[in-house]
């Protein structure tokens, strides 16, 4: 018997050139590994290009939930020969390799199956990628009935012929690799099923999205800059189930202007984007800085500097939310782990940004917007949304001085007063002034906000032991991997802090590493830039860093070898 090491769960990888449908093959699998009971988690590796080069889905089909990407994979199934090569780091003598030697070339371990010459007898090459997935499904024990429910509604509106092809496909596929599976020649550890009836299948964009239009956004503003760009894609496919104005803007300047904007007159609105995009928004963060106009920013990472690898992912660009815009000005950043973090985090963003009247930046990163698997189902409830805008009364003031630095903030035409605002320095009645006395109140009023929003935030959330003697700390999405792999490593005197409110940091933050032995800090970037700010705001530096930054994201078992390597033996 061959297969996986592990029981819970198998790890398999679909890979070939951009342009042979790996995306396709990757969404059909993993809707029909959902609707048979499976968990699923997906994430994808892909190069910068229309055609060529390597591109990789990883799917790990569990037992359990599962939030982390693995390193090994069990099964892999090559569609071009430049594959094998590419992916050689993951591959061990456990691997199982199932594919066309007509595509692969003759490897010695390659469990050879003529997808290519099948395809032909149907009429078309291209049915070899569904005879791929009927492949995987029949190594699963798929009912075939599941499948081809799927595929026919899937390829429905393509005509009968299509539709009988790729079921035709798909069978043959299945057929195969059910063979192989009871043959004994490939087998796997049996994996559990569950009732998924009230569970859906997203990816982090969808995520975002969903909690944006559940935080009462009503418009969204954007140029389109990998990988934020699936948000603003998901918005316009459903702007008209949810009442959205979806514009896409001639540049990254319109869009967040067009947003402070559209908050002024009293909707709300948000802008998504990557790092370049927003290196040329942060005179708009600032205006909104000096405006107190609230606005909603997702941010999602890849590696630069300038385009740097833009299909692949980094943490890279906390530093350039964090002071992001000239001159001094609260804001608030938030870093989902997970795709309801995601969905939650989008939500709460709006309300932040409505009561504080400050950015509200939304950092992740390629690996998340672009990671799916099936989880409950999100609440979208709109009447839920908490509004903070006020009627104008005849001597209404925009920038009034209060005890919180909070003002009341009205919008144009409702009410008797007038809405005055200005991007240079003003009195309470939004007039500019010179008044050097005025300025300096009206700074604190601003960095006031802060000492409100950091009252409002959530406490850091230490996990694990109350008596440890070692923390790791992380952010964003390298949180679910490192709680994976601090479980498989099975310490018990080692507690997590899983940071998604950036800034301001978590109050109680310092209390608990200045408690610990030692502190690890995990980061998908060059320069811990996380472990920066906590030395910045708490005093504290960390005693190591775990630090990736080669364009991919970390795997449980790298984690595993570089947590063993730092942690203080028992």
């Amino acid at each position: 018997m061959t297969g996986s090491p592990a029981a819970h769960d198998i790890s398999i990888v679909l890979a070939g050139e951009a342009g042979q449908g790996i995306q396709t093959i990757e969404q059909l699998l993993t809707a029909i590994l959902q609707l048979a009971g499976f968990h699923i988690h997906a994430t994808k590796e892909y190069m910068s290009r229309v055609r060529g080069g390597t591109n990789s889905t990883s799917i790990r089909v569990a037992s359990r939930p599962v939030q982390a990407p693995l390193q090994r994979i069990d099964l892999l199934i090559p569609l071009d020969e430049k594959v094998i090569p590419h992916l050689r780091y993951r591959l061990t003598e456990e691997t199982i390799i199932v594919g066309d030697r007509e595509v692969v070339g003759d490897l010695s371990r390659l469990r050879h199956v003529p997808l290519r010459q099948l395809a032909r007898e149907i009429g078309n090459e291209m049915y070899a990628n569904t005879m791929a997935l009927g492949l995987i499904l029949g190594l699963l024990a798929v009912e075939a009935q599941v499948m081809e429910q799927y595929l026919a509604s899937r390829f429905a509106g393509k005509g009968e012929e299509v539709v009988a092809n790729n079921l035709q496909a798909a069978r043959l596929g299945h057929d195969r690799g059910y063979a192989l599976r009871e043959s004994g020649e490939i087998r796997f550890p049996e994996i559990m099923r569950h009732d998924n009836a009230k569970e859906i299948m997203v990816n982090g964009s969808e995520a975002i999205a969903m909690g944006a239009i559940a935080g009462g956004c009503q418009c969204i503003t954007s140029y389109p800059m990998t990988p934020g760009t699936g948000v603003i894609t998901f918005m316009a496919q459903h702007q008209h189930d949810f009442g959205l104005l979806v514009e896409q803007a001639e540049d990254e300047i319109a869009a967040i202007n067009m947003a402070l904007g559209a908050w002024y007159a009293g909707a709300r609105a948000m802008v998504t984007t990557s790092g370049g995009g927003f290196a040329l928004m942060t005179e708009g963060i600032s205006l909104a800085g000096m405006l107190e106009t609230p606005v909603v920013i997702h941010l999602g990472q890849r590696p630069g500097p300038a385009t740097g690898l833009p299909t692949r992912t980094e943490q890279g660009d906390l530093e350039l939310a964090l002071y992001a815009g000239h001159g001094e000005f609260p804001r608030i950043i938030l870093a989902p782990e997970s795709l309801p973090g995601a969905f939650a985090l989008s939500r709460q963003a709006f309300d932040l940004a409505d009561r504080y009247q400050v950015p509200v930046i939304i950092l992740t990163d390629q690996y998340l917007v672009d990671t799916y698997y099936n989880t409950a189902a999100f609440v979208l409830d709109p009447r839920q949304t908490s509004r903070f805008i006020v009627e104008s009364a005849e001597d209404y003031q925009r920038y009034r001085l209060t005890p919180d630095g909070i003002s009341p903030r009205a919008i144009p035409g409702r009410g008797l007063g007038l809405v005055g605002v200005d991007s240079d320095e003003h009195d309470e009645a939004g007039h500019i002034t010179e008044d050097l006395e005025l300025r300096v109140k009206m700074v604190d009023k601003r960095l006031h906000k802060l000492e409100k929003i950091k009252e409002a935030l959530l406490p850091a959330g230490l996990a694990g032991p109350g008596d440890y003697r070692a923390i790791v700390v992380s952010w964003g999405s390298v949180n679910p991997i490192v709680r994976e792999a601090l479980a498989q490593l099975g310490v018990n005197d080692v507690a997590q802090i899983a940071i998604q409110q950036v800034y301001p940091l978590p109050a109680d933050l310092g209390h608990y590493l200045a408690a610990a032995d030692k502190t690890i800090i995990v980061e998908n970037n060059a320069t811990a830039q996380l472990g920066h700010l906590i030395q910045r705001e708490t005093g504290h530096g960390f005693h190591q860093a775990i630090l990736k930054y080669n364009g991919l994201p970390f795997t449980v078992e790298e984690l595993v070898d570089d947590l063993q390597k730092c942690l203080p033996a028992s």
